[in-house]
């Protein structure tokens, strides 16, 4: 399985996932980053903060995957996309 790595980029600031994650493809990815932003957006004391920030999925390589801004967590998902909770 290809391993996903969940980088934050926040306020000029760019926050690197050593670890990553083994997913079967970007749509995991895509869920795994909306599912993360979802929970991340939950603390009040960060929540203003995070609506600016956004996390960029790069694969193995490094090449960018997707970027999943936080305040598109605030949103329902796309009609067919199942999301974990």
């Amino acid at each position: 399985m290809p391993r996903y790595f969940f980088n934050t980029r926040i306020e000029g600031d760019f926050i690197k996932d050593e670890g990553g994650a083994e997913l079967r493809d970007p749509e995991q990815a895509w869920e795994v980053a909306r599912d993360t932003a979802h929970a991340m957006l939950q603390d009040p004391a960060t929540q203003t903060t995070l609506l600016a920030a956004s996390l960029v999925v790069t694969d193995e390589a490094g090449e960018v995957v997707l970027e999943f801004p936080f305040a598109e967590a605030l949103t329902p998902p796309p009609e067919g996309i199942k999301t974990v909770h």
